[in-house]
Formats: structure tokens, C-alpha cells, sequence
């Protein structure tokens, strides 16, 4: 595994982590049709930490496991920035994003 890919799969752990630590984590999956969603981040049928949990990290470990090529220049940090302001110690998490956004920048 090269070093942007080994940088990019320390922080998808790093932010499972996080989530965990913060309660964000949850135990058992959205309804099957929740992942049938065609906004952008599920946003119509998904929490913000969910979509992160259950769709973003597996299907980036996903084309990491496979040796796909990285999706790159997108920017997560602004929606997440927004979703998660009313929830209590984020900070870390979003910086944690924000690093993961910065990583994907060609």
C-alpha cells in the first residue's frame, strides 16, 4: 500500500474512532431504503453520522481493499461543519474531516 493510502486509511479509522468516542457510532444500520437515497449524503433519508458510518468509510475502504483509484477533490468539511453544530465535541471529528479533505486535494 503506497503512503497516500496509508495516510487515507489511518484517518478513515481515525474518524471511526472519534465517532465512537463522541457517541456518534451506532450499533445497527439505517432501514434498507435509507441507502436507496439519491441526494448527495443521503441527506433525505440519513443522519450526517450516519451517512459517514455506513456509506463513505465502507465504500472507501472498499476501492482501497480493491486497489481502486481514490476518489479525490471532494469537500466533506463544509457539510459536516454545518450538520453537526448543534451536536456537543466535534471538534476533533471535524478537524479530522477537514485533514481527510485536505489529503484528497490534488
Amino acid at each position: 500500500m503506497d503512503n497516500f493510502k496509508q495516510q487515507l486509511n489511518q484517518l478513515l479509522n481515525d474518524i471511526e474512532l472519534e465517532m465512537q468516542r463522541i457517541a456518534l457510532w451506532q450499533a445497527l444500520p439505517p432501514e434498507p431504503n435509507a441507502f436507496l437515497s439519491e441526494q448527495p449524503f443521503a441527506i433525505d433519508t440519513m443522519q450526517s453520522n450516519e451517512w459517514l458510518q455506513w456509506v463513505f468509510l465502507p465504500r472507501m475502504r472498499a476501492i482501497i481493499d480493491a486497489n481502486s483509484d481514490i476518489p479525490r477533490n471532494f469537500a466533506l468539511h463544509p457539510y459536516f461543519e454545518e450538520s453537526l453544530k448543534e451536536e456537543e465535541e466535534v471538534l476533533n471529528l471535524l478537524q479530522l474531516i477537514k485533514t481527510l479533505d485536505e489529503l484528497v486535494k490534488e
